[in-house]
């Protein structure tokens, strides 16, 4: 098992007018992020998230992320599951099996993101098939 860290840069925005979700208590956003540290590329991805004004809700999301993972070049799928009950959040998010392409062909691994200051970054736990 390796780790990877970094910061990164997210922009999650509603979704366009014609693809929002008829029930008005769920959200459908996208998400836009860029990693940078061990990770070195760039994701997108859409967000269903549900919730109230009082700490609790939750959200599922897929993110296709593409770039180099320190020196291997690709892209994988990652999958969210998050809870927030009375502001005490859970988060779950896994490399999606047999997404991997390129050098990062049967990756798996699990991704944690840290909030602090309002800064994020992650830590990846991931591994990867040997080289040749």
């Amino acid at each position: 098992m390796h780790q990877a860290k970094g910061p990164f840069d997210v922009k999650i925005e509603p979704a366009a007018a014609d693809e929002k979700v008829k029930d008005s208590a769920i959200s459908r956003m996208t998400i836009d992020k860029q990693f940078h540290g061990d990770l070195d590329a760039h994701s997108v991805g859409v967000m269903l998230a549900t919730g109230s004004a009082k700490g609790s809700g939750g959200y599922v999301a897929i993110e296709r992320v593409t770039g180099t993972l320190n020196g291997r070049t690709g892209s994988f799928a990652l999958q969210h599951s998050a809870t927030m009950d009375n502001n005490s959040p859970s988060l779950s998010i896994f490399v999606v099996p047999g997404s991997g392409t390129g050098e990062l062909a049967g990756i798996t691994g699990k991704m944690n993101i840290i909030i602090a200051d309002g800064k994020h970054s992650y830590e990846f736990d991931y591994s990867l098939p040997a080289t040749p």
